[in-house]
């Protein structure tokens, strides 16, 4: 009988020391245009993501234009005077390139991704886009027939018509906030290549406007490329815009947009409080993520988990405008749906959470748990380069330092259990939301009125 043979087994492999992180500091700079640039170097990072940002906000749209600077961001990409809308579009695919931009309530914001061994290409291509756009007729008139297409699929969606609803209650009617940031069909029809060509003259410059790059820069010369594309780009000097500060009624109310018929209720709860200036806003962060920032929270627990009402509840702060002198402000929201005939259960337990929350406060555990999902994935979340350059410019949009997010994450795992209860509770006092609920108004009116949560007003859907 022959002999096994003795199985040699290798050393278990032992976890190394982790390595600090932190999140990566810019360096900043101008061109000879004024154009501010900060540049983030990202060994490995062969995709090299741009961000501009544009001082071209959505309060500047004329009254009877709303929806220009959606229009106009939009046709930066449609032809320049170098080359046609699908000249263009062929370009930035030759170099596998992409390039998109929006518009929201701080500015535009136009966003590109190249491969590093064609950044030359593509950021010539993006210079030519902010420096003579062709907004041609044709293409400005499909990009507002496009728009006017999909205003009424975002109506018959109900998180988007909740999203509009809630708006147009938080804000006086006379803020731009108040309406909807793509416009509404009565401007968008309005708008045409004249009104996207007075928009573009009179707020877009170099001189405003600001350039993130990140990426692996190692062999670009990223002065002399930037300087012979971005730097070529020429506009007048501005004096800053007067930034008029947030202003919101968030008088506790229900206001139901009635969709007869509905077999299950969107809600959107919210009101407006303290953005990232605010010396709060790192108990706020950690605090609204214990109440519904994932899976495991409070919200989700009980009516996911325990009372089965909904796939998910989620709580969330968004800044709507940042700025140091107290004038912003960000969106404290908790949104979901659950099925109609459990709509006023569904809001009652809802209440609860919220009422325990102020008396009973958050457990260290739930405090630990956000602080490991909030602090310990960040080197996952900006693994790409894109990430990276997203957080950098909303940095510089919200007028932030610029290590404020490397900031952040030290105060969050600083930040107690008693401090993040507070700010939670101050977040989403029971009796200063507004409410808002898309569902069959005859099923769901009377369960709700009964709970004492606020009056209550029916809205038509349209």
């Amino acid at each position: 009988m022959t002999e096994l043979a003795t199985m040699q087994f290798h050393p278990q492999p032992q976890a190394g020391e982790a390595k600090p992180w932190a999140f990566p500091a810019p360096t900043r700079g101008a061109l000879g245009n004024g154009l501010t640039v900060l540049r983030c170097h990202r060994p490995g990072q062969q995709v090299v993501a741009v961000e501009v940002l544009l001082d071209a906000p959505l309060e500047a749209e004329p009254a009877d234009y709303e929806g220009v600077a959606t229009i106009m961001a939009r046709a930066f990409s449609e032809g320049t005077d170098k080359h046609s809308a699908e000249e263009f579009a062929a370009e930035l695919e030759r170099c596998g390139a992409t390039l998109d931009a929006h518009a929201d309530h701080p500015g535009v914001r136009l966003s590109l991704e190249v491969p590093a061994s064609r950044l030359a290409k593509a950021l010539g291509l993006l210079a030519d886009a902010l420096r003579a756009p062709a907004f041609a007729d044709s293409e400005v008139e499909r990009l507002v027939r496009n728009r006017l297409d999909e205003i009424p699929h975002e109506l018959a969606n109900p998180s988007r018509r909740a999203a509009k609803e809630l708006s147009r209650q938080l804000f006086p009617a006379t803020s731009r906030m108040s309406r909807p940031r793509q416009g509404t069909e009565e401007t968008v029809e309005k708008i045409d290549a004249a009104a996207v060509r007075a928009f573009y003259d009179r707020h877009v410059r170099p001189a405003t406007a600001t350039a993130v790059v990140v990426g692996d820069l190692t062999g670009i010369d990223l002065d002399a490329l930037l300087g012979e594309t971005l730097g070529a780009w020429t506009g007048s000097t501005a004096e800053p815009r007067p930034v008029p500060p947030v202003t919101a009624d968030d008088t506790g109310r229900v206001i139901i947009v009635d969709r007869p018929g509905a077999v299950q209720t969107q809600l959107l709860i919210g009101r407006v409080g303290a953005d990232r200036h605010d010396r709060v806003w790192p108990a706020q962060v950690l605090g609204t993520y214990c109440l519904g920032g994932t899976l495991t929270s409070r919200l989700d627990r009980v009516l996911r988990e325990e009372k089965g009402y909904t796939y998910g509840v989620r709580a969330f702060g968004q800044v709507l405008r940042s700025a140091p002198d107290g004038t912003g402000a960000s969106m404290l929201a908790i949104s979901g749906s659950v099925d109609t005939p459990n709509t006023g259960p569904a809001l009652d337990d809802l209440w609860k959470v919220l009422r325990t929350l102020a008396e009973g406060g958050l457990t260290d555990a739930e405090r630990d748990v956000a602080v490991q999902n909030l602090v310990g994935v960040a080197p996952l979340k900006y693994e790409t380069a894109a990430a990276v350059a997203s957080t950098l410019a909303d940095q510089v949009e919200q007028h932030l330092p610029d290590d404020y997010q490397a900031t952040l994450y030290r105060q969050l795992a600083a930040t107690g259990t008693v401090e993040a209860t507070a700010a939670a509770v101050s977040a989403f006092p029971v009796d200063r939301l507004v409410t808002v609920l898309v569902g069959d108004a005859a099923q769901i009116k009377a369960p709700v009125e009964a709970l004492g949560i606020g009056e209550v007003t029916v809205v038509s859907a349209e």
